[in-house]
C-alpha cells in the first residue's frame, strides 16, 4: 500500500500526521448520517438488488445489469462514484486497520463525535505473544470501531485493507514491522484469527471486509537502487508453495477473507496484478475466494509505467481485469484498482476492443456482492440487528484500552536477564535514570499505519507510576542519533540508583518505501549505551523499541548491561506495559517471531529470493527454517521471570504403531537421496483426516511468579536433504499458570499439513522416513 508514504520518507512525524489529516480538516462537517441504499420509500425498493432475501451474488448481478457502461467504468477505482438515479452513494474502498483504524486511506474520518481510536501494538510485537485468541480479539475490536464510525457517519466504506501477511524474509525490510514475522505457520494462524475477528461471526452480514495483502513474494522497498515498483522477484515453485503463499491461502480458505490485494512485485517476469496463475487460477479458482481482488495503490499504472509489461494504458487495464484469462468465462482477473487508472482508461480499453463489457461486469459483480454482504443495500445500517447499536461508546472503550495494554504486555520479549536483575522491586528503587530518544516520544509507540490513539503512555510516563524520582535525558535528539549528549547522560546515569535506556529505531530507519541499510543501532547509540553502562552503579537495563531485529551482540556480551527487552512499537499503552514488565506486575512471555541476525547478514542481497541455503556458493538461507549461520537471537527465543518445564507426550501414531492400512494403497515415489514419499494430494481430504493424532505437552510453572507461557512445537526430519527445513513450526499454545500450577496442552497434529514438505516442483509430499516432534529438547519419533 501507499504511494503516499513512500514519497515522504524524510518528513517528520508531526508533519506527516498534519499532511495526512489535511483532507479530513478540509471536509465539510460530517452530518452524522451513514451512507446506504434501499431505505424506506426508496424508488428502487422493488428492484432485486434491494431485496435482502436474495443471495448477494444475485442482488449484485441485478444492480450491475442496471448500470450504463459509463457508470460501470466509474466503479473500477478505489473511490467509486455514486449512481444517484439508482440511489447508490459514492463508496471509498480504501481504509486501513493494521493495528487500529488509520489516517492512511480515504474511508475513515476522525473529525466528528469520534476523534480518536484504540491504537494496538504494531503487528510484529503482537505476533510475539503467539496467542491466536488475542489476535482474534484485536481484529474484533478494530472491526467494532470501524462499524461504530460508519454508523456515526464518519466512514465512507467498511472495506479494511488489512492484515499484511507477507513473510518477513529479510531483516532489512522496512515493512517487516507490519507482518506476523518470518514463519508461514505463524503468519497463517495470525491471518485466520485476525480476519475472523475483523469480519465478525455472522454468516450473512459482514462486520467489515478484510483484505489480506500483498500477494505475493513482496518484501522489498528500496535496496541498492532496486525499488518495489519494478523489482522482478525470481521465486521457485518450492518457495512459493511452502513460504510465500501459505498465509494468503489460510486467509481465504480458513479465514474466509473477502479480499486479497495483489502486490507491486513482478513475479518471474509477470506483474502480480496481471498474473492469471495467481489471481484467477489460485485465489479465485483453487482457493475459492468469495470476494474481490484489489491492486495495491497505483499498481495497475505501474504495469506499464515502471514494469513495461504492456504497451498502452488500454492494454494495461485489459491485462489486469482479464488477467490473461481468455479461457474462463466465469472468473474475472483483478476486480478493483487502488487509484483511478482503470477509471481513466477503462472506456478507451472497451472502445478499442482490448476487453469487453462482460469483463467489467465480472469484476463489478464481485465488488457489489461484498457491499451487499456489508449491508449497504439493506437500508439504514443503524437498524441492523447485529451492528446497528454500535456508536461512540464502542470506540476507545475500557475493554479496548485494556486489550491494547494486554497485547503490549504479552508481546514484550525478555532477551537477557543476568543475575535476575529483573523484576525490579519498587520499594528498593530510589531513583531511575531514564535515557534515550524513545523514552518519552509518543511517536515511538506507533509504528506505521496508525490513527489518533485514545491516549498514550510513553515509557517515561509509565515508569513515573512506579518511581517518583525519574531523571530523564533523551541522549540523542532522535533515534538516528547523529549526535549524542554522552557527557550529560553519563552524569545522570552515574548519580542514579538504576539506569533504564530506551533505544532502538523509528520510522526514519524503517517504513514503507524505506529499507534499512544496517542491522546495528543507528548513529551513536551503541557508543552512548556503552559509555553509560561503564558509568552506571549497577548493570543497566536496555529496552529496544523497533520493528525489525537489531544486532545487539555488544550488549548481549557486556556484563554491565544486565537486561535487554524488545518492546517493538507497543501502541498507545506501550509505556505502561513496559513499566509493568520491568517491575514484575506482568511476567514477560513474548517470543521472537523473527530471527535476529548479525550485521554480516546485510551482505546477502535482498534481491535474492531463495529461502534455502546453498553451501556451495556460501548463500546462508533465510529464516530459522533454512538459515545456516550465526544468530544474535533465534526465532522463538524469550525468557520469563519464572521457570517453566515442558514434557511432550504423543498418543496415537508412534514409532511402534506405524500406519500401514491407509498408506498401503498409495503410490510410493522415490526421492533423490534414495528415500521415498507419498503425494499429499493422492491421500485426499478423508485420508488426511484419518492420519491426524493428538500430542500433549505437560507444562508446569515452577515459580516464583504467576505467568503466561507459550509452548512452541516443531518438527524436524532426519536430515535436511532435498530442501527439507532444518525445523518447522507445527503449532503453538498459550496458557496462564499460577506458580506451582500444571496444565496439559493439546496439539492436534495433521501429518498432511505438519509432516509434509514441498518438492522442487511445488508439490507436497510426506516422506516415509521418521519424523521428530520437538518441544525444546524433548523429542518424539513418528514413523509413517
Amino acid at each position: 500500500m501507499g504511494a503516499f508514504s513512500s514519497h515522504n520518507v524524510g518528513i517528520g512525524m508531526a508533519l506527516l500526521i498534519l499532511l495526512l489529516t489535511i483532507p479530513t480538516l478540509l471536509r465539510t462537517a460530517v452530518a452524522g448520517n451513514p451512507p446506504f441504499s434501499c431505505g424506506p420509500g426508496a424508488t428502487t425498493k422493488g428492484y432485486a438488488f434491494c431485496d435482502s432475501r436474495l443471495p448477494p451474488e444475485r442482488r449484485a448481478a441485478d444492480l450491475v445489469a442496471r448500470l450504463t457502461l459509463t457508470e460501470k467504468v466509474s466503479q473500477l477505482g478505489d473511490e467509486a462514484a455514486g449512481v444517484p438515479r439508482l440511489g447508490v452513494p459514492p463508496y471509498k474502498w480504501w481504509s486501513e486497520g493494521l493495528h487500529g483504524l488509520s489516517f492512511w486511506g480515504h474511508g475513515m474520518h476522525f473529525d466528528g463525535v469520534v476523534s480518536r481510536i484504540t491504537s494496538f501494538p504494531q503487528v510484529l510485537l503482537t505476533a510475539a505473544s503467539f496467542d491466536d485468541d488475542l489476535w482474534y480479539r484485536i481484529g474484533q475490536a478494530i472491526g467494532t470501531e470501524a462499524r461504530a464510525l460508519y454508523n456515526l457517519g464518519q466512514a465512507e466504506g467498511l472495506t479494511i485493507w488489512s492484515p499484511n501477511v507477507n513473510i518477513y524474509r529479510d531483516p532489512q525490510w522496512g515493512r517487516g514491522q507490519e507482518t506476523p514475522g518470518e514463519d508461514p505457520t505463524t503468519a497463517s494462524k495470525y491471518a485466520v484469527a485476525f480476519v475472523k475477528g475483523l469480519q465478525g461471526t455472522s454468516a450473512t452480514t459482514l462486520q467489515t471486509s478484510a483484505c489480506c495483502k500483498h500477494a505475493s513474494a513482496y518484501d522489498l522497498e528500496d535496496w541498492n537502487g532496486v525499488v518495489r515498483y519494478n523489482f522482478n522477484a525470481k521465486v521457485t515453485p518450492q518457495d512459493m508453495e511452502d513460504t510465500f503463499n501459505p498465509p494468503f491461502k489460510s486467509c481465504v480458505v480458513e479465514g474466509k477473507a473477502t479480499c486479497v490485494m495483489c502486490a507491486y512485485t513482478t513475479i518471474n517476469g509477470i506483474p502480480a496484478c496481471a498474473n492469471s496463475d495467481l489471481i484467477t487460477k489460485t485465489f479465485k479458482g483453487e482457493w475459492g475466494l468469495n470476494g474481490y481482488v484489489s491492486s495495491d495503490c497505483d499498481a495497475v499504472a505501474l504495469i506499464r509505467d515502471a514494469q513495461r509489461y504492456s504497451p498502452t494504458p488500454e492494454d494495461t487495464v485489459a491485462a489486469a481485469l482479464k488477467a490473461d484469462n481468455e479461457s474462463c468465462n466465469l472468473i474475472s482477473g483483478l476486480d478493483l484498482n487502488c487509484g483511478n487508472y482503470t477509471q481513466v482508461h477503462g472506456m478507451a480499453a472497451l472502445q478499442r476492443g482490448k476487453m469487453t463489457e462482460q469483463d467489467v461486469d465480472k469484476a463489478l459483480k464481485n465488488l457489489f456482492a461484498v457491499r451487499m454482504r456489508l449491508g449497504h443495500f439493506d437500508g439504514n445500517p443503524r437498524n441492523n440487528a447485529l451492528y446497528g447499536s454500535l456508536g461512540a461508546k464502542d470506540v476507545c472503550s475500557r475493554a479496548h484500552k485494556d486489550l491494547a495494554l494486554e497485547a503490549a504486555q504479552n508481546g514484550i520479549v525478555l532477551l537477557k536477564n543476568d543475575a535476575s536483575i529483573l523484576p525490579l522491586d519498587r520499594l528498593a528503587v530510589a531513583s531511575v535514570a531514564v535515557i534515550g530518544p524513545n523514552a518519552d516520544d509518543p511517536a515511538a509507540l506507533n509504528g506505521n499505519y496508525f490513527g489518533p490513539p485514545c491516549e498514550t503512555t510513553t515509557p517515561r510516563q509509565g515508569l513515573q507510576r512506579y518511581v517518583k524520582d525519574i531523571r530523564f535525558h533523551a541522549g540523542c535528539s532522535s533515534a538516528a542519533c547523529d549526535f549524542a549528549a554522552t557527557d550529560q547522560a553519563v552524569r545522570i546515569a552515574g548519580s542514579s540508583d538504576y539506569v533504564i535506556l530506551f533505544m532502538g529505531l523509528s520510522q526514519k530507519q524503517e517504513q514503507e518505501g524505506l529499507d534499512r541499510t544496517s542491522l546495528r543501532l543507528p548513529g551513536k547509540q551503541q557508543s552512548l549505551i556503552t559509555a553509560i553502562a561503564s558509568a552506571s552503579k549497577r548493570p543497566l537495563i536496555l529496552v529496544i523499541l523497533s520493528g525489525g531485529p537489531v544486532d545487539v551482540t555488544f550488549a548481549k556480551s557486556n556484563p554491565k548491561i544486565g537486561a535487554i527487552l524488545w518492546a517493538g512499537y507497543p501502541g498507545q499503552a506501550g509505556g505502561l506495559a513496559i513499566a509493568n514488565v520491568l517491575f514484575g506486575n506482568h511476567n514477560p512471555s513474548g517470543r521472537l517471531p523473527v530471527t535476529w541476525y548479525p550485521e554480516e547478514f546485510t551482505r546477502v542481497p535482498m534481491t535474492d529470493m531463495r529461502m534455502r541455503a546453498d553451501p556451495a556458493t556460501g548463500y546462508p538461507g533465510r529464516s530459522y527454517r533454512f538459515y545456516q549461520g550465526k544468530t544474535v537471537y533465534k526465532f522463538g527465543y524469550g525468557l520469563s521471570y519464572s521457570h517453566f518445564s515442558r514434557r511432550l507426550v504423543v498418543s496415537g501414531t508412534s514409532k511402534q504403531t506405524p500406519i500401514t492400512n491407509l498408506l498401503s494403497g498409495l503410490t510410493v515415489k522415490p526421492t533423490a537421496k534414495g528415500g521415498a514419499s507419498y503425494d499429499v494430494e493422492e491421500l485426499g481430504v478423508d485420508g488426511c483426516e484419518q492420519l491426524k493424532f493428538p500430542a500433549m505437552v505437560e507444562v508446569q510453572n515452577h515459580g516464583p511468579l504467576d505467568g503466561k507461557h507459550s509452548v512452541l512445537m516443531f518438527l524436524r526430519w532426519p536430515n535436511v536433504t532435498g530442501g527439507r527445513p532444518v525445523s518447522q513450526l507445527v503449532g503453538f499454545r498459550s496458557q496462564h499458570l499460577k506458580a506451582g500450577e500444571k496444565a496439559s496442552l493439546r496439539f492436534d497434529v495433521s501429518p498432511c499439513e505438519h509432516f509434509s514438505r514441498v518438492g522442487e516442483d511445488g508439490t507436497k509430499v510426506i516422506d516415509t522416513e521418521s519424523h521428530f516432534l520437538m518441544v525444546d529438547k524433548d523429542e518424539s519419533e513418528i514413523s509413517l
